[in-house]
């Protein structure tokens, strides 16, 4: 069944902002009609205690979804599996470059900052077994395009950069972009509505699920919430998680619900008013509680 989802990294408790971005995931994929899925991205940085509360709190605001969660660390196979076919086709090749190295290099022009210059991709077989007994490779993609186009619900068509993205890391663990990838196509998500910051990500994934075989998703990267400085909301902010909100009086749902246009006291109440092309576009403003 073509499905939604929302995807929660288990790092720490969710904040309003991103209970703000789950509803509307939930939103857009139930007023068109898909099933919802629960996915916990559980590969890097995992807070003992975090997947739980995290779970209570999307259903403590109403929000359903279809089936069992799906934990990222329970699929390692399936990452595995992709390398591999990517491998035999000739797109995969190691790098030895740290983080700092790639922000110093030169990059190509027009790239966005941090796109991987392809220090690695060309190196000789004695360059890379002595780069390999200094440090561990890292897997990265031999994209042979500069380009992909995606298409997304509130931004329209969009043409992003792409780069050699990390596959695997020089740690072992499966990259995001991968990860994600793969687990979308593996559970028919087909609409992924997710934080406009991650808008710049969409048109790698898009073009590597193509070469993956998949048909890439439809795309809705909604507006952020932002505190008082114009900064992304965090847990820094003081008071911005459901169970310190509710503490200081404050109806979360009925929050979230005021700062997109839609009244009711529920989700499925919400339903009713939604409309994608009426939801509010500049970033929401969240003001603490006094």
């Amino acid at each position: 069944m073509p499905s939604g989802r929302f995807a929660p990294s288990p790092s720490g408790d969710l904040h309003v902002g991103n209970l703000r971005t789950a509803l509307l995931a939930w939103l857009f994929a139930r007023s068109t009609g898909r099933g919802f899925l629960m996915r916990v991205e559980d590969l890097d940085r995992v807070r003992p205690g975090a997947e739980a509360r995290q779970l209570e709190d999307l259903r403590a605001i109403g929000i359903d979804w279809d089936g069992d969660v799906v934990r990222q660390s329970e699929r390692q196979a399936f990452y595995d599996d992709a390398i591999d076919r990517l491998t035999e086709d000739g797109r995969v090749y190691p790098c030895f470059c740290t983080r700092r190295e790639i922000l110093d290099a030169p990059s190509a022009p027009h790239s966005p900052p941090g796109s991987y210059p392809g220090t690695c991709r060309d190196l000789t077989d004695a360059v890379r077994a002595r780069r390999a007994a200094e440090r561990p490779a890292a897997l990265r993609l031999r994209s042979e395009v500069r380009e992909w186009q995606v298409t997304d619900l509130l931004h329209g068509d969009l043409t992003g950069t792409v780069d050699d993205l990390v596959l695997r890391r020089n740690d072992g663990v499966p990259a995001y972009n991968l990860a994600v990838v793969v687990d979308d196509a593996d559970q028919g998500v087909d609409q992924v509505v997710r934080g406009d910051d991650l808008l710049t990500s969409a048109a790698r994934q898009a073009h590597l699920a193509a070469l993956l075989g998949h048909e890439p998703p439809t795309y809705a990267h909604v507006p952020l919430a932002l505190n008082t400085s114009g900064q992304r909301l965090a847990k820094r902010d003081g008071a911005v998680a459901r169970r310190e909100l509710e503490e200081n009086g404050v109806d979360v749902l009925a929050l979230i619900g005021e700062s997109l246009g839609l009244p009711g006291g529920s989700p499925a109440a919400m339903l009713d008013a939604f409309d994608a092309d009426r939801l509010p576009r500049p970033p929401w403003t969240f003001l603490p509680p006094a």
